[in-house]
């Protein structure tokens, strides 16, 4: 008899922000996939840092690595026989990450499948290639919407006065349905009236 063939599903290139707005679908009280946009996602192709490291002492054998890829961070999580894969994984390293997405008590994670350092340059090249790849599959936008949007965008650096401020990441996120080209053309347009200021690169605040 042919031994049947097994078929992997596809590695997304995505990147932290986009997994944290995706919904997770439960099927008979087990993960089944991601739901983002129109994508039914259940493994991930992640560039990012490691910025922490936890390895169990006791029993229960377990790794725990944080990776951070500056749209924001998701757990790396490695049990019984896979910890000798990752045991050489050290925080502070740019890596690549190719794994299945899991959920549990609420929270979305990746079971690694292969983690490779890699060169930090590559995270700026994800970014892009992302942001590209959402520019070319966004639907044309109407004047009308363009206003809305930018009332939108204002309305959210205004509520954001009482915490000093919002990071421009944190904008794309909460805007993620729309192309980042555009949502970055809309703060550029607020900056130069004078409605919004930068009191550092990357972070904007409301100035009326």
């Amino acid at each position: 008899m042919p031994e049947q063939q097994f078929k992997r599903n596809t590695a997304y290139k995505l990147r932290i922000g986009d997994i944290l707005i995706g919904k997770p679908v439960i099927n008979e009280e087990k993960f089944a996939f991601l739901e983002l946009g129109d994508k039914k996602i259940v493994r991930v192709n992640i560039i990012g840092n490691i910025v922490d490291k936890y390895e169990s002492e006791g029993e229960r054998k377990y790794v725990f690595l944080t990776l951070d890829d500056g749209s924001g961070q998701i757990k790396l999580k490695a049990f019984g026989d896979d910890l000798e894969k990752f045991k050489s994984v050290v925080q502070g390293q740019t890596v690549t990450v190719i794994g299945v997405l899991r959920n549990w008590n609420d929270e979305t994670y990746i079971a690694p499948e292969i983690i490779s350092e890699q060169d930090p340059k590559y995270l700026l090249l994800r970014k892009l290639e992302t942001e590209k790849e959402k520019a070319a599959t966004a639907k044309p936008i109407e004047k009308e919407e363009i206003m809305a949007i930018k009332d939108n965008l204002l309305e959210l650096v205004k509520n954001s006065e009482e915490n000093g401020g919002i990071e421009t990441e944190e904008v794309l996120q909460k805007f993620s349905e729309i192309s980042p080209s555009i949502i970055n053309q809309e703060i550029k347009r607020l900056l130069e009236e004078g409605i919004i200021f930068e009191p550092r690169p990357g972070k904007v605040r409301y100035l009326g």
